[in-house]
């Protein structure tokens, strides 16, 4: 699998966990900010933490 695809993938995921604007955030932030989601975060907040 590509990056590009990956990456589609990751945002795709974000999206349907309810991170909103995640256009601009880079793997690395995704994949932060899914993990706090999935531990139950709000997914805004994790979003917003994940961007620091």
């Amino acid at each position: 699998m590509g990056n590009q695809e990956k990456l589609h993938q990751m945002r795709q995921q974000a999206h349907n966990a309810g991170i909103q604007g995640n256009s601009k955030m880079t793997e690395a932030q995704l994949r932060e900010a899914l993990r706090k989601v999935g531990k139950g975060e709000n997914p805004q907040m994790a979003k917003h933490q994940a961007g620091r």
